[in-house]
């Protein structure tokens, strides 16, 4: 799958095929596909162009190579420069197997978000006639070559491709690399110049902090579970007040939504209550809500609400339907035609205020503090958790990154881009989406950039952590982590960046509990992730949320003001194991982060603030 470098943005929205809707696909999806292509055509020759330049190479050529090793004449002109090694890539490269279900790639490359990539990869891929897109060309070629046996490999993509000739535009493929290349080398200045503010603030901690503030870390483990026992209960809600599915203005009446008004919006909530027994509960039990990403359910981070209830909070995790694992399988199955109903991203926010205006109408939760309330959120659930803190959607901003998508190699755009139909049908509900009982808020790799942007991130007022990991190429770390982060502007702002963790670091299994490399490789999940996607030694990224969000949460909603002393560097460093680095600052300005895109250095530090629990709106600040 690593041959592929789109393949990256299907991770989370493909599920494995359903062969019960293979003859409508056929018959609506691909045979329409290939009316207008002439029987048993297939690509020939394959054409390398640059300006007025154009060398070819046959498909047999490359075949007979893959499959015996023998390299022909055609094929020496251009193996005399590659060394063995090179060689013998290529040949991997050729026959490596993508294992997608003809059915999984005719639904997603149907979706927006498929035809988005689509029309991306068309600036580089074209049939043979130089003025037409590749995009019709590439997508029947993909679906047929996932329904040959031999399955999805590039050769057998290339042997599929409906046109004679296949043209490869060198010129485009030069400028995406250089770049690619750019945004890969800005990434790694900003990764570094966290880690060089990281330090400093280590260095001025241990010059500036009283011997009473320096905990003695080895005997106080946060990452251990706590002393209470929990119980776990599931209930149903259903919000009367939205429907199941909204309809919405598209613009190609094959993707429209079908009304399906039932009963209201329909979600379960896994509801975990710390139980007495030796050490004491508060009276108000603190609250704390998980919001998961784009194709999880609320079994993702049940690991996080066990940990947080072991510490006497109460852990609300309610499931998003419309952006769950359930909305992947519609995809599939036919019944859905989108990754996420666009709606999304307004209904998450709802779902978590309703819960709570809910919990606040039921005397058996009377016990639980729902005016001073923490959400964690990942991916979208990040994005959830920082429109619910203030942020509000940013349409103006949203339009301007969407523009130009084409020229963008930010892959989260495709899932934030979908906000734009809610532009006209749904505005005035989203300068309502702040919920003032949330009181600080932590966002996991979130989507920020297009959707939020300067001016809304800037209106959060509450505690913030972003969690981000270097390696993330779904939702990329300068440009919806790092870069956003500076655009805070509350008191008490945290930025952690686990230098080598991806998108997927910090996530465990859905459904039944496994171990989580397990359950992100098994079938029964979208794509089957290999180790590489996924990240080194994710238990270690876990831990990190584990003992850094507990920290967050008893300083700024359990009003616990010795766990300030953990949201430091010097504590970060002491969390941090190999091969995933830890990083943790309190600062980063606009100015810093510039100088280090422009690879100037950093001027004399300033010391950073000690941070201090924000008092519950319903007790006097001291």
């Amino acid at each position: 799958m690593n041959c592929w470098c789109y393949s990256l943005s299907t991770i989370r929205c493909l599920l494995a095929g359903d062969r019960r809707i293979w003859t409508s696909l056929v018959l609506a999806g691909i045979g329409g596909l290939l009316a207008t292509i002439a029987p048993g055509r297939a690509a020939e020759r394959i054409y390398v162009s640059y300006s007025l330049l154009e060398r070819s190479i046959p498909v047999a050529s490359l075949e007979s190579y893959a499959r015996t090793g023998a390299i022909d004449d055609d094929l020496a002109v251009y193996t005399q420069f590659a060394d063995a090694s090179t060689l013998k890539e290529l040949r991997s490269v050729l026959l490596a197997r993508v294992k997608l279900s003809a059915v999984t790639i005719s639904q997603f490359l149907y979706s927006a978000q498929g035809e988005l990539l689509l029309r991306r990869l068309g600036t580089v891929i074209k049939p043979e006639a130089r003025d037409l897109s590749g995009y019709n060309a590439i997508r029947a070629a993909l679906i047929l070559a996932a329904a040959d046996p031999e399955g999805l490999t590039l050769l057998n993509f290339l042997r599929k491709f409906p046109t004679r000739g296949l043209r490869i535009d060198v010129a485009e493929s030069l400028r995406i690399a250089r770049n690619l290349e750019k945004l890969i080398s800005q990434t790694n200045r900003a990764v570094a110049a966290v880690n060089q503010e990281a330090s400093v603030e280590q260095t001025l901690a241990a010059l500036t902090l009283d011997l009473q503030e320096k905990l003695d870390f080895p005997a106080t483990d946060l990452r251990q579970r706590g002393p209470f026992a929990f119980q776990k209960r599931t209930v149903p809600l259903t919000d009367l007040s939205r429907p199941a599915v909204i309809p919405l203005p598209v613009s190609e009446p094959q993707r429209s939504l079908t009304v399906n008004v039932v009963k209201g919006r329909v979600f379960p909530v896994d509801i975990y209550l710390p139980q007495p027994g030796r050490s004491r509960l508060p009276a108000r039990l603190p609250v704390v809500i998980i919001s998961h990403g784009l194709g999880s359910d609320r079994n993702t981070f049940a690991y996080l609400a066990e940990h947080l209830a072991s510490y006497g909070f109460a852990v609300l995790v309610p499931e998003h339907p419309g952006s769950n694992l359930k909305q992947q399988e519609a995809l599939v199955n036919g019944t859905a035609s989108e990754v996420a109903q666009p709606t999304e991203f307004i209904d998450r926010p709802l779902d978590i205020t309703y819960l709570l205006n809910y919990l606040e109408q039921q005397p058996a939760y009377r016990q639980l503090n729902l005016q001073q309330v923490g959400v964690i959120g990942q991916s979208f659930g990040g994005y959830t958790a920082l429109v619910l803190a203030g942020a509000p959607l940013n349409f103006v901003q949203l339009q301007a990154a969407c523009a130009d998508t084409a020229n963008n190699y930010n892959l989260s755009l495709l899932l934030q881009c979908q906000a734009l139909l809610l532009a006209d049908a749904t505005s005035s509900l989203t300068r309502t989406l702040q919920d003032r009982r949330i009181q600080a808020v932590i966002a996991l790799n979130p989507i920020t950039s297009a959707v939020l942007g300067q001016d809304s991130l800037s209106q959060i007022q509450v505690p913030t952590m972003v969690v981000s990991g270097s390696a993330d190429t779904v939702a990329p770390t300068l440009l919806e982590q790092i870069q956003p982060f500076t655009w805070l502007s509350g008191d008490h702002n945290y930025l952690v960046l686990m230098d080598g963790g991806t998108h997927f670091s910090v996530i465990a299994g859905t459904g039944q509990r496994r171990p989580l490399r397990a359950a992100l490789e098994s079938t029964e999940r979208p794509v089957a992730l290999p180790a590489e996607v996924i990240g080194p030694n994710p238990a270690i990224a876990r831990r990190y949320v584990n003992a850094l969000s507990l920290a967050f949460f008893q300083t700024y909603i359990a009003n616990q003001p010795s766990y300030a002393t953990y949201l430091r560097a010097d504590y970060a460093a002491f969390l941090s194991e190999a091969p995933l680095q830890l990083s943790l600052v309190q600062t980063l300005t606009v100015d810093q982060l510039a100088q280090a895109l422009n690879g100037e250095s950093r001027s004399t530090p300033a010391p950073t603030p000690t941070p201090t629990p924000v008092p519950s709106p319903d007790q006097p600040a001291n």
